[in-house]
């Protein structure tokens, strides 16, 4: 008497042959995916779309500096800062990109200690991250305000070509407007995190199941993305 062989449903004595067993790898994605939260999932389709937003601003940049013919302004004397009587280039930009970059390394450890369910530890590192974006977004408010008062305007500039203000405000503009909301969320959820929300399921927003910080991983996943977009806009608009 011969006994039935179970076979798994990956098995690939089991996928079908010809176009039909090609259609079921494309179609692969929905297994792999299966056990991943909607939460995440829905945030890695936003941060692609999002991609693209910002994939097309910097080509839309990149098009209009090549192909304009009046010159375009010089990156370190625009953003300069005179200290002590010393002209220095690009040193606002440099330390708005170490904070930026040093705030993904708090929500880093945010998010590993989110795992660990040690909330306080979790909620004072979304706290430093929040005050390092907040001390960015200050930074650049600083830097608009100086550009617009040295005569900077979206249809022109003191420097050269007309362009240049319309691409600066537009990408910092969107990516600082990226920057203020991640703050602000930052903050609730690390508030929701200190009272102890995920760990005795006190229903509200943005409050998961008992004992679950995923949402901590979910806003992480955010901010990486905000800090790894200002990386592109710093080497191809500040450095180039």
């Amino acid at each position: 008497m011969t006994e039935s062989i179970e076979r798994p449903a990956n098995d690939p004595l089991l996928r079908p042959a010809g176009l039909r067993g090609v259609a079921a790898d494309l179609s692969s994605d929905q297994r792999a995916f299966k056990n991943v939260s909607w939460g995440k999932a829905m945030m890695w389709i936003f941060l692609l779309s999002d991609t693209f937003i910002f994939g097309c601003f910097l080509l839309a940049y990149m098009t209009a500096r090549m192909s304009t013919t009046v010159p375009w302004p010089n990156p370190s004397e625009v953003f300069a800062l005179t200290i002590g009587g010393t002209e220095i280039p690009l040193i606002l930009i440099a330390i708005m990109t170490f904070v930026l970059i040093s705030s993904s390394g708090t929500m880093a450890m945010a998010v590993n200690f989110g795992y660990r369910r040690d909330r306080r530890k979790t909620a004072a590192l979304m706290w430093a991250t929040a005050a390092l974006g907040a001390t960015f977004v200050g930074m650049q408010a600083f830097e608009w305000t100086k550009l617009i008062t040295e005569g900077v305007r979206p249809w022109g500039n003191p420097w050269g070509a007309a362009q240049f203000g319309s691409s600066f405000f537009m990408i910092t503009g969107f990516h600082g407007t990226h920057v203020s909301i991640g703050v602000i969320f930052l903050l609730i959820i690390a508030r929701k995190v200190w009272r102890g929300d995920f760990d005795q399921e006190r229903r509200g927003f943005f409050t998961s199941r008992k004992g679950n910080y995923e949402i901590v991983e979910i806003m992480g996943l955010y901010w990486h993305f905000v800090d790894l977009v200002w990386v592109f806009i710093f080497a191809f608009f500040y450095l180039w």
